[in-house]
């Protein structure tokens, strides 16, 4: 903490107080988080609360000093939100920082999340901190807003996406961030790394901390990252990083809940009430081999004179799925991606697969591979725009496993399709229960997708497998006329050939 932002109380007394914390997080149940919030602050511990914080961080000593960094790794239910939203009640409302702040400049406390809805939470219990402190109540400048409360000082606590675009160039007081170990997940295009990067600079005027609070995923992403770097003594001081499950920091909880998740899932369980990173969960492939195959901004190539092209399709059937298209070619030694395409279905499949076929015979394709889960209906489809539909002979687990040497060894060139690299790094190797065999897919989480990773892969494993492709005749390349983008996010003119950009 920088010197001139000057605390109003200590976090201990703060906690001790009635009329600030003392309710909030009251009892032995809570002990564990009071232990671990006046440690972060740099202030020193009993002997029972070193007990306890030398369980939760694997150090024999509280920091001499304010951390900058608090990472808590904690089990579902554990209590976190709720004890962190009182860690962020203290940086906005309890320290002065009159001392940096310039005149107008209001300093700002995000809460960021994956989404807005899941920032919200910690929202709610903030607010609920200052209503009901009544030495705290006093200190909100008018009525909250559904994701702003201003303080009188000049501190705004905010809700925010998890975008490291749109938290660059503020002052911050700190920054709470939920459920890190999915930011990545949802959107590999803007991962945790660089959000968290990008946080860090608005915390140097104020010294404040970062705070980072997860329930564990896999073994990847900056969670794991940092867990393996600074848990425990050899860690750096001033990086906090707590783990525990469920019932350690929340011994309210009851237990037949718990053993209830690992009779269903053990794996899961181990994870979600735990703090485990999962073991039967892997990253597929790293962003950064992504992007040594990416021809930065391509967003599409047109039809060449004398190209063979293959395609393959991941259809859908309806309802907000999306149905994809990839087409791809090679030159020399490398596999080319040429066109993605995803359009939402909705209650027009046959329109869809209509468009798609125009496409397909604009760069000379009459035969284009898909899966054989959406049944007879693909086949029909494209049977009346004289497109034949052939099942894959290679599931998706094994177009992928097939994908990964090709990108590796930086075979192919994609182009920036909306999704694709957040895709293609979202994938991940998983142990299946019962079987025990690997399979390469989307994260079991709510609104993950890999329609558009699936139709590339599928594109270009097939320019490798030898099947002879058709050539796009010079009547046709010229008929295409110039790329457009039948996607949500545009239609571009721009006509280029391979290596050339928008």
């Amino acid at each position: 903490m920088n010197p001139a932002c000057r605390p109003l109380c200590t976090m201990r007394e703060a906690l001790a107080d009635p009329a600030i914390f003392a309710e909030i997080l009251p009892g032995e149940t809570w002990a564990p988080w009071r232990a671990i919030l006046i440690a972060s602050r740099g202030e020193p511990l009993t002997d029972d609360e070193r007990v306890i914080y030398a369980a939760l961080t694997s150090r024999d000593r509280e920091p001499e000093r304010p951390v900058d960094e608090l990472w808590g790794i904690v089990g579902r239910r554990g209590g976190k939100s709720r004890a962190f939203s009182v860690l962020g009640a203290y940086l906005a409302g309890l320290v002065d920082y009159s001392g940096v702040q310039a005149p107008g400049e209001r300093i700002k406390l995000p809460i960021m999340a994956s989404t807005t809805v899941q920032a919200a939470k910690i929202f709610s219990y903030m607010l609920g901190v200052f209503e009901h402190s009544t030495e705290m109540r006093d200190m909100v400048d008018g009525d909250p807003t559904a994701d702003t409360i201003r303080l009188n000082a000049g501190v705004d606590i905010e809700v925010r996406p998890a975008n490291f675009k749109t938290i660059r160039g503020e002052t911050l007081a700190g920054c709470l961030a939920d459920e890190v170990a999915f930011w990545h997940l949802e959107n590999s295009a803007n991962p945790d790394t660089l959000i968290l990067d990008a946080v860090r600079p608005g915390l140097a005027t104020t010294g404040g901390p970062l705070c980072v609070l997860s329930s564990p995923y896999a073994r990847k992403g900056e969670l794991y990252r940092t867990h393996q770097r600074d848990f425990g003594p050899n860690g750096d001081p001033a990086v906090l990083v707590l783990r525990a499950p469920s019932q350690t920091m929340n011994p309210s909880l009851d237990p037949a809940v718990v053993k209830r998740a690992y009779t269903r899932d053990p794996a899961a369980a181990s994870a979600e009430y735990g703090a485990e990173f999962r073991a039967d969960v892997e990253a597929f492939i790293t962003l950064e081999a992504v992007q040594a195959c990416m021809d930065v901004g391509v967003r599409e190539r047109p039809p060449v004179q004398g190209t063979r092209y293959v395609a393959f399709v991941d259809p859908a059937g309806g309802g907000a799925d999306s149905m994809t298209l990839g087409i791809a070619h090679r030159q020399g030694d490398l596999t080319i991606l040429d066109v993605i395409r995803e359009e939402t279905v909705g209650t027009s499949p046959a329109l869809v697969v209509e468009r798609f076929a125009e496409t397909l015979k604009a760069y000379g394709v009459r035969k284009v591979t898909g899966d054989k889960y959406a049944g007879e209906w693909p086949r029909e489809q494209f049977a009346k725009h004289g497109v034949t539909y052939e099942i894959s002979d290679k599931s998706k687990t094994e177009i992928y496993a097939a994908f990964l040497p090709i990108l590796n060894s930086q075979s192919a060139r994609l182009i920036e399709a909306p999704k694709l690299e957040t895709q293609i790094v979202s994938l991940e190797r998983r142990t299946t229960r019962g079987t025990g065999r690997d399979i390469i897919d989307h994260p079991q989480v709510k609104g993950a997708h890999d329609d558009v990773a699936n139709a590339a892969a599928g594109a270009v494993v097939l320019v490798g497998t030898g099947r002879k492709p058709i050539v796009v005749t010079a009547e046709q390349a010229a008929a295409f006329g110039p790329v457009h983008h039948h996607t949500r996010f545009g239609v571009s003119r721009s006509r280029h050939r391979y290596g050339s950009t928008l």
